[in-house]
């Protein structure tokens, strides 16, 4: 299925021709495209964000049963996706479920969105914390002046080198993809293995009491469940290389529920080594806690060792946000909905080159402007409402003749429900947040200030 034909299709000609446009090479096998899901996801959250966590349900059992609870959000919004993407096996991802489901407004809305805030943002937050870890591991506090100014320089030099491995092509970037992703695992698996083969001995475990007394309640649930569901997001950034990806009919499926399956063992079991070696009383306390449990098994050497891994993991993750997030726009201008130059092919590297020559520009403004909390806010309540309509996609889809995924999603419709249910409380939480609220307001209103753009562009390209 090529040509966007399964019934519903407003023009088929317009979506033929679409579909020409927004083609590139099928270079990612199985596996380069389960490191690009796996290294979009493990930055640094898994490393540092158990203590807010813990703070909110200081027990073991609630700790260990909220990573799970999020694991399961995100496994019912992977399996969805999966459906989908096995039917439309197309670059841009998350931009073709909402334009063939909803219409060419909101998937204008999500892309105007990537263009503005989300991928920008997210390449400031990402690189700002890479560029924090590397000045680290050379032994420089980056919260000190001179080095606290050089923090927003390397983030921007990570940008543009990892939008150059991009740019020459996507065997370079999915090289880089496959190697950080690997280590950013290997790290992991080495604190995980040593805490359980070393400290679990030494310690005993801190898993008892399961439940101490105020460990748990439904409202704190819920805020961690928030904090949790955060650390599970990049998921769904492969389906915006599904153009890319061989045999994708096969393979996307696989990669959604493989990669989604291996987040969700490694963010576990990585708890489970946590509570090995520290008790949940320190951890809540511990904004490092994978440094504070690498130093207890193996010293100086171990915070090194940290710092390290989570530098190579969010180099990892920036270099995935970059290759995903520049075919939003590629596809987005395919569409006649951004400038045609941006859709243009490198002839020799076959890479949608102007796209990531953009994004990056985008990112290094964003990064020199931003702190690190201002662009992760930013980027998080943006893309909330947009992974809700890509996973409700499916209802309209199974509708509509000739429909014919290879993978129909199991428990269909409960599982897309209770991923919509999940970023609607994701939203929600932000809305009534007073800390929170004005900024979530304003980013909604900025993506909402795309509507009357969009009717613009409309009337200027004459399209439908």
């Amino acid at each position: 299925m090529t040509d966007l034909d399964f019934g519903g299709a407003s023009n088929a000609t317009t979506d033929s021709a679409f579909a020409r446009a927004s083609s590139l090479p099928r270079r990612l096998g199985l596996w380069s495209a389960v490191a690009v899901l796996v290294g979009s996801t493990i930055g640094s959250g898994i490393f540092r964000s158990p203590a807010s966590i813990a703070d909110k349900l200081p027990g073991p059992l609630p700790l260990l049963a909220i990573w799970l609870t999020g694991g399961i959000f995100a496994l019912c919004g992977a399996l969805t996706l999966a459906e989908i993407a096995g039917a439309l096996p197309r670059t841009g991802g998350v931009y073709v479920f909402i334009r063939e489901a909803w219409g060419r407004l909101p998937a204008f809305l999500f892309g105007w969105a990537e263009l503005v805030l989300i991928r920008a943002a997210a390449l400031g937050a990402i690189s700002t914390t890479f560029s924090e870890y590397f000045i680290r591991v050379l032994g420089y506090d980056p919260r000190v002046q001179p080095y606290s100014s050089f923090v927003h320089y390397v983030a921007a030099a990570a940008i543009v080198l990892t939008a150059t491995f991009n740019y020459v092509g996507i065997k370079w970037g999915s090289l880089v993809q496959n190697i950080t992703t690997l280590a950013k695992t290997g790290a992991l698996v080495v604190i995980i293995v040593l805490a359980i083969a070393i400290g679990l001995p030494r310690t005993g475990g801190h898993f008892t009491p399961a439940i101490p007394t105020g460990s748990f309640t439904f409202a704190r649930f819920g805020l961690a469940l928030v904090s949790v569901l955060w650390v599970y997001d990049g998921w769904a950034d492969v389906s915006f290389v599904g153009g890319e990806v061989k045999d994708p009919e096969k393979n996307l499926p696989r990669v959604l529920i493989y990669g989604t399956l291996i987040i969700i063992a490694l963010y576990l079991l990585a708890n489970v080594a946590y509570l090995a070696v520290l008790p949940v009383e320190e951890i809540r306390h511990s904004k490092l806690v994978a440094a504070d449990v690498a130093q207890s098994l193996m010293g100086a050497a171990g915070l090194a060792f940290v710092s390290a891994a989570v530098m190579v993991s969010t180099f990892g993750t920036l270099n995935g946000s970059v290759m995903t997030g520049s075919r939003i726009l590629f596809t987005m201008a395919a569409d006649g909905l951004l400038f045609k130059p941006i859709a243009k092919v490198h002839e020799r590297f076959q890479t949608p080159g102007v796209a990531i020559a953009l994004e990056a520009g985008l990112g290094v403004v964003f990064v020199l402007l931003g702190t690190f909390e201002q662009l992760a806010d930013t980027f998080v309540t943006a893309i909330v409402p947009f992974y809700a309509l890509a996973v409700a996609a499916v209802f309209v889809f199974r509708r509509r003749p000739g429909y014919q995924p290879p993978f129909r999603v199991p428990g269909y419709p409960v599982v897309p429900a209770i991923f919509i249910v999940a970023t609607l409380l994701l939203l929600g939480n932000a809305i009534v947040d007073p800390s929170s609220r004005v900024a979530t307001l304003a980013v909604l209103g900025v993506i909402l200030l795309g509507i009357p753009i969009y009717y613009v562009t409309r009337r200027r390209a004459s399209l439908p």
